[in-house]
């Protein structure tokens, strides 16, 4: 059972806070109060669902020593008695620790890996399948920069992903995603295996990161790509090098102050992600064992085109619907992650 004096404290901290908004809190203070206002209301949302729960259950067992209310009780409480656990798992999750960086927007980063060429095309796929899944889930998706091969593939694509969840849902795709199928590039008919990375990077406000001036380099240069009149007279392309850490950013669009903006959006948002590996770093002596522990050497996924089969490696999930997942039907493996995430994190608190 959850301890009842934990939801005691939660309960007159919600209340409190409501306070402070509704005295009309400092300006300073309102959006940090509010803030954690909202964080807490679903939580005591599911605190006042269990405690009436418990109420009615102690007053059907109370009724059971009224004979003429007797077969009320025992009709009433079968339900309540199987509702409650149900109710107390629901609760257990609403009191985990929230990631601060699940309601943020995402940079999303994709590079082919081993694999030639054909690694390029599978990062294609890989950006598509994302775009889609975006689609489905009503998120805004930008793609801030990207660099085609001959065949079509990608070299590496960065997009600015926004919308509600958006991290939370995306993060525990960082990693190697492996693919065996028969190559466009393959005559012979035989399966290759090849990968790409995927960076998912909660997105880093300004006010967060202080980035001195001194330590960075910011050069412009002549744009790459296909041809044309802007690319072989503009010098509009920036990069961007943070000397500390050595972390090179690039940007090419057409604007040069825009791609001032993109490289710095990317680089907050890097520098941030190192910050949170540092600090969960700290927290935990074996990330590896974590789902979502963002680490981009891990192979965490295998896409088997012959036999239709996904394999997620991290919680031993297989599934054979990979056409449906490439099309952006990523629902059923994202909550498959997020619900053994949860498991994990309830298993070290101790809930």
């Amino acid at each position: 059972m959850v301890p009842l004096d934990t939801l005691a404290q939660i309960t007159a901290r919600f209340d409190y806070l409501e306070a402070l908004l509704g005295a009309g809190a400092p300006p300073a203070d309102i959006a940090r109060i509010s803030r954690e206002y909202s964080e807490l209301k679903p939580v005591v949302s599911q605190i006042a669902a269990y405690r009436r729960a418990l109420g009615d259950l102690t007053e059907a067992e109370q009724m059971l020593a009224d004979p003429e209310m007797r077969a009320l009780a025992e009709e009433e409480m079968p339900a309540l008695r199987a509702r409650i656990p149900e109710l107390e798992q629901a609760l257990r999750l609403a009191l985990l620790p929230r990631d601060a960086a699940d309601a943020r927007p995402a940079i999303l980063e994709i590079r082919p890996g081993t694999g030639g060429e054909e690694a390029a095309l599978f990062a294609a796929d890989l950006l598509r399948m994302y775009q889609r899944y975006a689609e489905t889930q009503g998120w805004r998706f930008e793609i801030l920069e990207m660099q085609e091969s001959d065949l079509g593939g990608l070299r590496e694509l960065v997009a600015h992903v926004q919308g509600e969840g958006v991290f939370a849902r995306l993060k525990f795709e960082s990693g190697v995603h492996r693919v065996q199928r028969v190559p466009e590039t393959e005559a012979g008919g035989r399966i290759h295996t090849s990968a790409a990375t995927v960076a998912v990077l909660p997105e880093a406000e300004d006010v967060e990161l202080d980035i001195p001036a001194a330590d960075i380099r910011i050069d412009t240069m002549r744009a790459s790509g296909a041809g044309g009149q802007h690319v072989n007279t503009t010098d509009s392309a920036v990069r961007i090098t943070h000397l500390p850490t050595g972390i090179i950013v690039t940007s090419a669009q057409k604007s040069q102050h825009r791609n001032r903006e993109i490289a710095m959006q990317v680089l907050r948002a890097r520098l941030f992600e190192l910050e949170r590996d540092r600090v969960a770093g700290e927290r935990a002596a074996d990330r590896k064992s974590q789902v979502g522990s963002g680490d981009r050497s891990e192979r965490i996924r295998t896409y088997n085109f012959p036999q239709g089969r996904l394999t997620d490696h991290r919680i031993n999930l297989t599934l054979y619907a990979l056409s449906q997942i490439m099309a952006g039907d990523l629902t059923p493996v994202i909550e498959a992650l997020v619900e053994a995430d949860q498991a994990r994190r309830m298993a070290e608190s101790g809930l």
